[in-house]
């Protein structure tokens, strides 16, 4: 008679390791993987790698977009976006909420767009169709993050 045993599997209750902090460039706030999974709603079928790549990503779009605001406001002698003065909600100043939400909604924006690598069948071209809108949406509300940082106007309206 042979015994064999088996490692216990991990209980459904345990937390997941914590993603490692992505370091930012010094003017923008560091970037915690977490974080931007429950605020967007990422679910954890997402591996770490993929979110840290997305968000390696928005971080990148929206560095792109702020790079003239950063080097205004480190010559105005704001050494972080945090120094900036704004307005505090809930402890926290607006404009790093406003940061943290456009890379959020960016890095779930890239997500979902990359998702059709996974299902070429043609349900799963279906419900990548289906999801086009919502990664407009999410870009949309992504650009509006980073308009309300520079302190413009969402939209523009030109006569023809």
């Amino acid at each position: 008679m042979s015994f064999v045993a088996l490692p216990a599997a991990p209980a459904l209750d345990e937390p997941a390791a914590p993603e490692a902090v992505i370091v930012n460039d010094g003017f923008f706030p560091d970037i915690e993987p977490g974080a931007v999974r429950e605020a967007a709603r990422i679910p954890s079928s997402i591996t770490p790698a993929r979110l840290r790549a997305a968000i390696l990503g928005a971080i990148m779009t929206v560095e792109c977009d702020l790079r003239a605001f950063a080097a205004e406001a480190n010559a105005a002698g704001h050494t972080t976006l945090a120094a900036i003065p704004a307005p505090v909600l809930d402890g926290q100043s607006v404009q790093l909420m406003r940061y943290n939400r456009a890379v959020a909604l960016y890095a779930k924006a890239e997500l979902i767009e990359r998702h059709r690598d996974f299902d070429t069948t043609s349900a799963g071209g279906n419900q990548a169709d289906e999801l086009m809108p919502s990664i407009g949406d999410l870009r949309r509300d992504a650009l509006h993050a980073v308009r309300d940082i520079l302190g413009k106007r969402r939209t523009t309206i030109d006569l023809i």
